[in-house]
């Protein structure tokens, strides 16, 4: 599956992905900013990665999916839908190589995914989490239509500490 924009390629993790998705995720400044993202980022987290994104892809019934972004055949970054209620709501996560910051790759990967989201799964409700220092994510969000929705606290634990995220959500 391939969602096409002038910038990137959204598509499946495919083998041969994990080169590249640990070189572009192996970066602290992404690590600190992600819910679920370790540093380092070895080799073997890559395998793990792609191996669950193919064996989840067989699924009919999804309750996760994760897209590459693609630039000029290498991964450098993701986005999906986790939690997936069929016909309901999901929770989308994102990251991208700090290389490509600020240039409006992942706003428009967010529209694409909310439009996947909506249209092809029926999606009613997508919902992301943001820790409350994350501001580019939580500027993402917005510019994407979402709606701030509430401060959940000490709702994550990152490094073992406990971590407070703001909550925003899009209604279709």
């Amino acid at each position: 599956m391939e969602i096409k924009s002038k910038k990137f390629t959204l598509r499946y993790f495919k083998k041969g992905d994990e080169i590249s998705l640990q070189k572009n995720i192996n970066n602290k400044n992404i690590a600190d900013m992600a819910l679920t993202i370790p540093y380092p980022y070895k080799p073997k987290d890559a395998k793990k990665w792609v191996k669950e994104n193919l064996q989840g892809y067989r699924h009919k019934n999804k309750e996760k999916i994760n897209f590459v972004i693609d630039i000029n055949r290498e991964v450098v970054g993701s986005i999906g839908l986790i939690d997936i209620k069929k016909d309901h709501k999901a929770e989308i996560g994102y990251w991208l190589a700090e290389k490509y910051w600020g240039q409006g790759i992942m706003t428009e990967a967010v529209n694409l995914i909310l439009n996947y989201g909506f249209k092809k799964l029926k999606l009613k409700r997508i919902y992301g989490k943001v820790f409350t220092f994350n501001k580019g994510s939580q500027k993402v969000l917005k510019k994407a239509g979402f709606s701030y929705e509430g401060y959940l606290k000490k709702d994550i634990i990152k490094n073992k500490k406990l971590i407070g995220v703001y909550v925003f959500g899009k209604i279709n």
